[in-house]
């Protein structure tokens, strides 16, 4: 995957209104290493297309990875939902001593890298391309795992040090004679008193009851708690006791010393291997976000696009992905759309609902998506790369500085063009559609007159029908309402509620493109959509005189 240079292919709007983003916040990642690599991975530009092929082979590899793998493929997701980003406590190693919990992660995720060897290596054997598989931390492990009983918990446990073992034992013997000294004293009370403490040396009585007055004059017991009600007694300290506790005080702090020193040790041993674990770190990231790609390559239906070296655009039967989904949650079908690109000016007619947007974004998303090393969206593609790709799209207004919505797109337009160079793609959305018709309708051809002599695939939708004369720019038109059994949809229209007229008819409206040789007649699905919406026929006669 590409995460090196700098250089811009398209700004957040171009990402956005193709659907780039829409596609890297719905791939599925389960590490902070691959959610790390999808926000710096980079395009592939011109010249770099043997590269691209190489990386679009991989993802293929992946997806049929993914098809004949489906456990396999969940278990090493569940292992990768497992995983923190500790890479600051590894590189910290080297200078300081890990806390016990930083140490503790370190395990975590070696136990992680472990289980994921056992999951991509069997018998020897890869089951991931090379440049996923892990290298073998055992020996690191072992260091962190002395008694090896490879479970995910951690505890300076006394095998890292004979002297840590040494003062722990002691320790142990100290709080064995206390307890024994306690148990004595306890027997005591006893026999003397009759007052039987807990377990914990301790007893709890209410301040109204006759015995109150007589435990609280032992002088071997000592009150440390009260309320209004009750108080608690607990067994004194006696000399022997005393003794025991200064011993154990000592004790706690030549332990905590001889930790800090296991810990110290520890940290080094880690920093050791501080250069294998951030490049395993790294192999898990890329081969989360190359499983992340190939599952949503099969969930979407998506192929891998052929790379070309002619600037072009080539897509059969393609589908706007972010489209789709939500025609999919609403239970409808997407219309696929054909189309063939190359250097020059294109522009996509026809009447608003008929999709022009959809599929001036399904070339953007295409393109976009090729050269981000992504499958697209479509039967069967072809892609010839480009070195700038930039969208003119939607209502640019500017409040804050005051500008029309005009004045928004023709300022976006000029800094698009003026940062254009060889092999562009420009996705341009109904251009002067913010000015006067006759004005607009001049711009319009003037900017294709100024586009047809530049080594730019241009991308027009446009409603100036008369834009497409000239000769040299081809006109791809929707097919619209062009075949429909008018007789048919006016029946099921004509009961419909109003809110459902609008879904009726987009439910016959055909989405395809199709080239237009030559201008004939001018079609009239905007009249005809205005007349089945309830226009008044007056309207739409008086309209069709205007068109002839």
């Amino acid at each position: 995957m590409r995460m090196g240079s700098n250089r811009r292919l398209a700004n957040i709007k171009t990402r956005t209104e193709t659907g780039l983003d829409y596609v890297m916040q719905n791939i599925d990642l389960n590490t902070p290493f691959g959610k790390k690599q999808l926000k710096e991975i980079k395009p592939f530009f011109p010249g770099e297309e043997d590269e691209l092929r190489e990386e679009l082979d991989k993802l293929e590899s992946m997806v049929e990875f993914v098809k004949n793998n489906g456990r396999l493929v969940e278990q090493i997701q569940e292992m990768f939902m497992e995983v923190k980003d500790i890479t600051y406590s590894i590189t910290r190693a080297a200078t300081q001593s890990l806390a016990t919990v930083e140490i503790y992660e370190v395990k975590s995720l070696l136990l992680g890298m472990r289980k994921l060897m056992q999951l991509t290596v069997r018998a020897g054997d890869y089951l991931v391309p090379e440049e996923f598989i892990l290298k073998d931390t055992t020996e690191l492990l072992d260091v962190l795992d002395p008694r090896k009983d490879r479970i995910n918990t951690f505890y300076i446990y006394d095998e890292f040090s004979a002297k840590l073992k040494e003062l722990r034992g002691h320790k142990r013997e100290l709080e064995l004679a206390i307890r024994k000294e306690q148990k004595i004293l306890k027997e005591k009370i006893k026999a003397q008193y009759g007052i039987v403490l807990t377990p914990k040396f301790d007893i709890t009585v209410y301040k109204n009851k006759p015995e109150f007055e007589k435990i609280k004059s032992i002088e071997a017991l000592e009150m440390v708690d009260q309320d209004h009600m009750s108080a608690t007694f607990m067994l004194k300290a006696n000399d022997v006791v005393f003794a025991h506790m200064r011993e154990m005080d000592n004790l706690h702090a030549l332990i905590e010393a001889e930790e800090e020193e296991v810990r110290r040790q520890i940290s080094v041993e880690i920093s050791k291997y501080e250069a294998v674990l951030l490049e395993n770190c790294e192999r898990i990231g890329a081969l989360d976000l190359a499983l992340g790609k190939a599952l949503f390559a099969v969930q979407r239906d998506c192929v891998k696009p052929e790379i070309v070296d002619e600037h072009m655009i080539k897509i059969v039967d393609g589908r706007n992905l972010q489209v789709e989904a939500i025609l999919k949650s609403k239970g409808k079908t997407y219309c696929p759309v054909s189309i063939e690109l190359h250097d020059g000016v294109t522009c996509i007619t026809g009447a608003n609902m008929g999709g022009k947007t959809i599929s001036l974004k399904l070339c953007g998303q295409t393109a976009i998506l090729t050269q981000y090393g992504f499958f697209v969206g479509a039967k069967e593609a072809k892609v010839g790369l480009s070195n700038y790709m930039q969208i003119l799209i939607g209502d640019s207004q500017s409040v804050e500085r005051g500008l029309s919505s005009f004045g928004s797109e023709m300022e976006e337009l000029k800094e698009i063009l003026d940062h254009s160079v060889d092999r562009t793609l420009l996705l341009i959305d109904e251009i002067a559609s913010g000015t006067n018709p006759i004005e607009g309708l001049a711009l319009t051809k003037s900017l294709v007159d100024y586009l047809i002599t530049k080594p730019y695939i241009s991308l027009i939708t446009t409603h100036f029908e008369t834009v497409t004369e000239k000769e040299g720019v081809v006109n791809m038109q929707v097919k619209g309402l062009a075949d429909v059994n008018f007789d048919l949809l006016n029946r099921e229209i004509q009961y419909a509620k109003r809110r459902e007229r609008i879904n009726i008819i987009s439910k016959y409206m055909d989405y395809r493109l199709y080239r237009v040789e030559k201008q004939g007649e001018v079609p009239k699905d905007a009249l005809n959509i205005a007349k089945m919406l309830g226009l008044s026929s007056e309207i739409i006669e008086g309209a069709k005189k205007y068109i002839k």
